[in-house]
């Protein structure tokens, strides 16, 4: 059976048809929505219960079946009154700050909204956070309370808060930590809630993120309320046909310890629209398909696994070969899409024809409901993008920071230019310095990192952008490209620059591969360290006619390295010879957040990964650099 991928570049992707665009070195949006300082994340929803406390707000799945029980915005604003009157009668005063260790879910927002009602500051930890990692939250954000989900988890942040010697009571939802809260408040009257809730400002610290860093200790983000409010009603006003209407439902299964879900929640409180949650990806198609989403907020990586689950569902053969074909066509379709002339009559008639036959079924994936899907904690891809665009479903990906509170930039429905990261958000600039970094300002951008003034310093130009570590351009219509990071631009042994994600893009379009590392600094060709995808491994193998193996062997089974080259060989056809991948290894192990090499946004640690992964890099060149000998 042909390896031929859709997903991989055609033979001409290099070419570029037309002049280069010209470029710009700023570019800003205007605010549209002006604030006042009485304003707080909690009133962007509280508006919504004064102007319909009968509305549903959100809808909550229920633990048996596929039902989803609506929740009205006064029984939603009720529960928030009645959690943060617990907290107060737990001793927390305003300012105090409150983690939350758990899944996403209903409860998880819950406690942030109460928390953020009555100044509380809410620190999330990551679930996959080391012990050491919550141990310094602990200390560096003078935690007050911990509220987990599981019993292992209060025992382990037990035994860290004694070791910390701090104050730090741990509760435990599943042993019913929420019924606690609410009866610690049934004493505190109203008022005192009423009287909290008129502190609390644009200027009061809202929560402190640790970033998920690969070196050193997390630092903190300091995001206030103003940082929420602003990009919130800016943000609704930029992404109205999307997000801004009463037909929206939107689906969490992020990690609302991450800053770009958490802040996608307060936003659909903030808008008409419906929220729901999902505590993890492993029944992701079958809750997507029950709450059926308007859109969906993902990472490219989820975007990536539904594509190679409606490959392997064509199976081989006659099936597999039509699946592929209406991938080119869907690809070449979109990318049509964007030329003077657009697609010829014989383009529109295959695409007519694979439409109902085969592309309809990847929009059906994600409930059928659902038009846009949002992209960020990473690129994206052309490829990909083209891809669902031809299928029906129109991808916006944009680009944003924890230090961002979340999306900077973004595609819209009018405005959307595949392979961008979209303009900035109403109220945001965006500039490219002499050196091609990319820096952003906005009222949306954080003040400084928690206890950390030298991080804090170094992180702002003299003249108060924030420098994002990130390169890129904007072209003459406002759409910023990242073109990679600053610090991870490989520069070859010949004094070739190569930004590695162009070639990573282009392979993780194989369906065995799961994530790829390219490498090659200071040595004499690029190279490439390439992991197997697990759950792909055994329908590859069916498909093509081999026994099953696991990953072990099949990293080692010449009919597996065969099928990879010949993917690194399409891959090279969209750079130069100097930048082309020679050769690879492959991997008995995956990148896992468990490991420590993924973050929870599902982007490769590159840095840790090359630390652990030093003799496989040697073994590709043969041995270790001169200096390492």
């Amino acid at each position: 059976m042909s390896d031929v991928d859709p997903m991989l570049p055609p033979p001409d992707a290099h070419v570029v048809a037309g002049p280069t665009p010209l470029t710009l070195r700023e570019f800003g949006m205007p605010r549209a929505k002006a604030t006042e300082e009485w304003m707080s994340i909690p009133w962007l929803f509280y508006r919504r219960v004064q102007a319909d406390p009968s509305q549903v707000v959100i809808e909550r799945k229920m633990s048996l079946g596929d039902v989803w029980r609506p929740v009205s915005a006064k029984d939603f604003a009720d529960e928030i009154a009645a959690v943060a009157r617990g907290l107060i009668g737990l001793g927390l005063s305003h300012g105090d700050r409150m983690g939350i260790l758990a899944p996403t879910s209903y409860d998880w927002t819950l406690l942030d909204m109460a928390a953020l009602s009555v100044g509380i500051v809410v620190v999330p930890i990551y679930e996959t956070d080391s012990a050491a990692q919550i141990k310094w939250i602990i200390e560096d954000a003078h935690l007050r309370l911990v509220v987990v989900q599981a019993r292992q988890s209060a025992d382990l942040l037990g035994a860290l808060v004694r070791e910390s010697g701090t104050d730090c009571p741990v509760m435990c939802l599943t042993t019913g930590a929420m019924v606690d809260i609410v009866e610690a408040g049934r004493d505190v009257a109203p008022s005192a809630f009423d009287a909290r809730y008129a502190q609390v400002g644009m200027s009061t610290l809202a929560t402190i993120v640790y970033t998920s860093g690969t070196t050193g200790k997390p630092k903190g983000v300091e995001i206030h309320h103003r940082n929420g409010v602003e990009l919130a009603l800016n943000g609704l006003e930029y992404m109205t046909t999307v997000t801004n209407h009463r037909k929206v439902r939107a689906l969490m299964f992020l990690p609302l310890a991450h800053v770009l879900a958490r802040f996608v929640t307060w936003y659909t409180l903030a808008g008409p629209g419906v929220l729901g949650h999902v505590p993890d990806t492993h029944n992701l198609l079958a809750d997507v398909a029950s709450f059926r989403p308007t859109y969906v907020l993902v990472v490219p990586r989820v975007l990536e696994k539904i594509y190679n689950l409606a490959e392997a569902s064509a199976g081989s053969g006659i099936k597999l070969k039509m699946f592929r074909a209406a991938a080119r066509t869907a690809i070449a379709y979109s990318r049509a899409l964007d030329t003077p002339a657009g697609p010829s009559k014989r383009l529109k008639s295959l695409h007519n024809f694979y439409k109902p036959l085969v592309l309809h079924k990847i929009k059906s994936l994600l409930g059928g409901n659902c038009d846009f899907v949002i992209s960020g904690g990473g690129p994206l891809g052309r490829r990909l993008g083209h891809f669902y665009r031809g299928c029906g479903l129109t991808v916006l990906e944009g680009y944003g920071l924890t230090e961002t509170t979340g999306p900077f930039m973004v595609n819209t429905a009018e405005a959307a230019r595949i392979g961008s990261v979209g303009r900035p958000v109403f109220g945001g600039r965006v500039r490219i310095s002499d050196d091609g970094e990319i820096q952003l300002k906005a009222p949306f951008v954080f003040s400084g990192y928690h206890n950390d003034p030298v991080s804090t310093a170094a992180t702002f130009t003299p003249d108060g952008w924030f420098a994002t570590g990130d390169a890129g351009h904007i072209d003459a219509q406002g759409f910023t490209f990242i073109t990679g990071r600053m610090k991870e631009i490989i520069v070859t042994a010949g004094g070739k620059n190569v930004a590695p994600e162009t070639l990573e893009d282009a392979l993780r379009g194989h369906p065995l591969i799961s994530q790829v590392i390219v490498v090659g600094d200071r040595r004499p060709f690029i190279g490439a360290l390439v992991t197997l995808d697990r759950d792909m491994l055994p329908v590859w193998l069916e498909n093509h006619k081999l026994p099953l193996m696991d990953v072990l062997a099949a990293s080692q089974h010449p009919d597996v390295l065969a099928s990879l080259d010949r993917a690194v060989e399409r891959a090279n056809r969209a750079v130069s010879r100097a930048e082309s991948i020679r050769k690879i290894r492959v991997l008995a192990t995956e990148f896992t957040e468990e490991n420590g090499l993924l973050t929870p946004s599902m982007k490769v640690k590159r840095k840790e990964v090359l630390r652990r992964l030093k003799d496989e890099v040697d073994a590709l060149y043969g041995g270790p650099l001169a200096e390492d000998d």
